[in-house]
């Protein structure tokens, strides 16, 4: 069994022993990406009982969101908006602990490890040549530092950091970008990645491989981060035409946590296409058929159990099939791409997971 198995079982375990373990899915709307949304607020589904809706946590969003991203550390979640607008909500007291607007934008956000640094794209939208990331205090919104990355910083858009706390990645208009924490010093820059504009990506919990999506077909590019600069481009292929790429973009691309598939998004085509990511370039192994289209986006749960998209759909991961279906509490279909999973035990959030579909093989340190 792999180690971040047999860590997750263990820990489980453990807190069964202490109390139930409760398991949701928390989807904030209105998504600023896409329509399928459901009014204001936060909904919560129940992932063991069928992903059935459980209630809706009334947020009074003043409009779409970009970004959606939680911190175990503070058990609370971070939201960003079109409107430049960042803000953070207790996920025990439920209560807004802050909310502020800044002078550039406000994208797809992410939080370290520890709790300590909130960094903040400046927007896929932000021309200025001083875009790039701010750094947020999460106690407070207050901005600690200005990351400005020149002409190689239009269109920031997309941030992760890595489980271990070592790096923070950032996507800008076809280049990538990899910071360190400890000192937000740069570590690499990727150039001419994702083929076009900037869009989502996806990385190893080893910090080895970087998937990123294509900006006009249906595929994706990996980076080696170990050599620094070796570059595959992989196209998935319409089944009914086998030799030639799909000509739209990809926007969306997960590892399951286990790191053996890659998942990417083929929205305008309705589909999500599967590869093999134990060998190198990953190969395409098959397709699932969607409800829909829409803007594209796809994660797993912390157990790898099941997938979520942009649509409605919740797909079983190892049927492959979809096995149940988003609605609210009238019964209406829901989607977004900005969800995220958390665990409780006893009232206390004891598992929080990530808006992007992240390798978790090797399991960060406490």
């Amino acid at each position: 069994m792999p180690r971040f198995l047999l860590t997750l079982l263990f820990s489980t375990l453990l807190a069964h022993a202490a109390g139930d373990v409760k398991r949701y899915l928390y989807m904030s709307t209105p998504d600023a990406s896409q329509p399928g949304g459901s009014g204001n607020g936060i909904l919560v589904f129940d992932i063991d009982h069928g992903h059935q809706f459980v209630r809706r946590i009334e947020i009074p969003f003043k409009e779409g969101l970009r970004g959606f991203c939680g911190s175990l550390k503070r058990h609370a979640v971070y939201y960003s908006s079109t409107a430049r607008r960042m803000g953070a909500f207790d996920l025990e007291s439920e209560k807004v602990l802050w909310e502020r607007q800044y002078d550039t934008g406000c994208d797809r956000a992410c939080i370290t490890p520890d709790g300590s640094k909130l960094y903040v794209p400046t927007g896929w939208w932000y021309r200025g040549e001083d875009g790039g990331l701010m750094i947020l205090n999460p106690e407070n919104g207050d901005v600690l530092k200005r990351i400005k990355l020149g002409k190689f910083g239009l269109g920031a858009h997309n941030s992760i950091a890595s489980l271990d706390g070592k790096y923070v990645y950032l996507g800008t208009e076809t280049n990538l970008w990899v910071l360190r924490p400890e000192d937000d010093s740069e570590v690499r820059h990727f150039e001419e990645v994702g083929e076009y504009g900037v869009f989502p990506f996806t990385v190893d919990s080893a910090n080895h491989y970087v998937y990123i999506c294509l900006g006009k077909h249906v595929g994706f590019d990996v980076v080696d981060l170990e050599s620094h600069s070796s570059i595959e481009r992989v196209f998935a292929h319409d089944p009914a035409e086998p030799d030639k790429a799909i000509s739209h973009r990809t926007h969306g691309a997960a590892l399951t946590p286990d790191e053996r598939e890659l998942w990417i998004s083929d929205q305008d085509g309705k589909k999500l296409f599967t590869f093999d990511a134990t060998q190198q370039p990953p190969r395409e192994t098959g397709h699932i058929n969607l409800s829909q289209g829409g803007h594209g986006w796809i994660t797993f749960s912390l157990d790898g159990g099941y997938a979520w998209c942009h649509t409605p759909d919740v797909i079983d991961v190892g049927s492959k099939k979809i096995i149940a279906r988003l609605k609210d509490e009238t019964g209406k279909p829901v989607c977004g791409s900005k969800f995220i999973e958390i665990h409780f035990q006893d009232g206390k959030v004891v598992a929080i997971g990530d808006q992007f579909g992240l390798g978790r093989k090797i399991q960060p340190k406490s």
